[in-house]
């Protein structure tokens, strides 16, 4: 299979132009989510219902939206053994890298009495979005629950949509039992995210709503933002692999179609100073793709989004990448780690021939929700700081205040606000509340 190769010149920096991430029919479908939110916001369960029926071909009632504790425990009669034992291992070193990220509320004095500090503490209620349609993902379950949980957040609520015979897909139950969820409801969709963020006679209201999702979903995040908090917009997926003369073509190939499965919007790109690379990695790709069941899903996404740039050398390579910001990037070179110090935006990047992305979105225990659409030049991969508060704390001394308490009032003064002014001299001068008002006029 042939994808479209772009040769770049030493100075050509144009790289968005090459770029196909305008796949959001906007304007429609802000419209439309638009319709969702309003009508869920005024008529709660009735109108996610509603929208059940007409998105997912689902007749429920209103208590058929949550999925009851027995419903969950039969679950682990109807997957395999072997599954949930991956999950668990996943599970163990999910956790095991995310502790790392755990942090303290801490506090600092001053000689004179002053204490200035930072309160850590978590969200909490969070909301989990776990989507359905093309491909189930209990693997989101995992990359959302377990930093939450160990951030501390009390309450975990997941909405998932439901299969045409009004089921829960049992892996997502699975996984959504072993990480601590407290409830699960079966929506999906705008619907469900309105439901979230402003609660439903059976839906909780949340705090925060985290998880991957289709266009109407990160449309939904982005108009709720406000009303709750959200972990980013996320777009289609995408990976951008820098590759040189050593790099199995084969493996370059396998790594590309396993990005361009997910979705036809995906994007695989392939950057490389290697013309013959190039071909083989083609080549290779026509071979795998003989029989394979996603066939026409990695075809749609190769050809509208899939590209090869060829660049004069590494540093041209970096560079572009940078410019794309992936939210995936795979350094299949010789020697990766020195180019690392290049790399500027990535939501993940992946070094060496044996760390394909394949292994971030299950096992390696990095988080698989990240910033897509060039968003990883400002966002970050989910992690336990999106379900924490920090809590700005100051208790100063009176003779602190005396220390600092004329740079306040001078400051005060030249942004036109005496009360702000008065606050602080009130305090220091010990006047009578004219006497505090005539020294400021002075």
């Amino acid at each position: 299979m042939n994808l479209r190769v772009v040769s770049l010149g030493r100075e050509e920096v144009n790289v968005e132009s090459y770029l196909n991430r305008n796949t959001f029919r906007q304007l429609e479908v802000e419209e439309s989510v638009e319709r969702i939110i309003s009508r869920v916001r005024e008529k709660g369960d009735r109108a996610v219902l509603d929208y059940t029926r007409e998105f997912d071909g689902v007749w429920l009632k209103a208590e058929d939206l949550p999925v009851y504790p027995e419903e969950i425990d039969a679950a682990y009669g109807e997957v395999e053994k072997e599954f949930i034992a991956a999950l668990k291992v996943a599970k163990l070193r999910i956790e095991e890298f995310h502790r790392k990220q755990l942090k303290e509320s801490w506090f600092m004095s001053e000689d004179n009495g002053t204490i200035l500090g930072q309160l850590i503490r978590p969200l909490e209620k969070v909301g989990l979005y776990a989507p359905g349609g093309r491909a189930v993902y209990p693997s989101s379950v995992l990359m959302t629950a377990i930093p939450a949980k160990l951030a501390g957040v009390k309450e975990l609520i997941l909405c998932t949509p439901p299969d045409r015979e009004g089921r829960v897909n049992p892996q997502l139950l699975v996984a959504a039992k072993e990480t601590g969820v407290s409830k699960v409801f079966r929506c999906g969709g705008a619907q469900a995210l309105a439901a979230l963020a402003y609660g439903t006679e059976s839906i909780p209201r949340v705090d925060k709503i985290v998880g991957p999702g289709n266009i109407y979903v990160a449309t939904a995040k982005k108009q709720l933002y406000g009303q709750v908090d959200i972990d980013s917009i996320a777009g289609p997926s995408e990976v951008v692999i820098i590759a040189d003369s050593w790099a199995n073509p084969s493996w370059i190939a396998a790594d590309l179609i396993a990005q361009a499965e997910h979705d036809p919007e995906a994007a695989a790109i392939l950057i490389t100073s290697d013309k013959d690379l190039a071909v083989k990695v083609c080549a290779s790709l026509e071979r795998q793709l003989k029989g394979f069941e996603r066939r026409e899903i990695v075809e749609q996404a190769l050809k509208e989004q899939g590209i090869i740039f060829l660049v004069q050398d590494l540093q041209q390579a970096a560079e572009v990448s940078n410019l794309i910001a992936p939210e995936h990037l795979q350094l299949m070179i010789k020697d990766p780690w020195s180019l690392l110090g290049q790399i500027k935006s990535a939501g993940a990047v992946f070094l060496g021939e044996f760390s394909p992305v394949a292994a971030g979105d299950y096992s390696a225990g990095t988080n698989h929700v990240l910033p897509t659409g060039g968003t990883a030049r400002f966002f970050s991969a989910l992690s336990v700081d999106h379900f924490l508060k920090k809590i700005n704390l100051a208790s100063i001394s009176a003779c602190g205040l005396a220390q600092f308490g004329q740079t306040v009032m001078v400051l005060a003064r030249g942004e036109g606000l005496p009360g702000h002014a008065r606050a602080i001299q009130i305090r220091l001068k010990g006047e009578k509340e004219e006497e505090a008002w005539q020294g400021l006029e002075k």
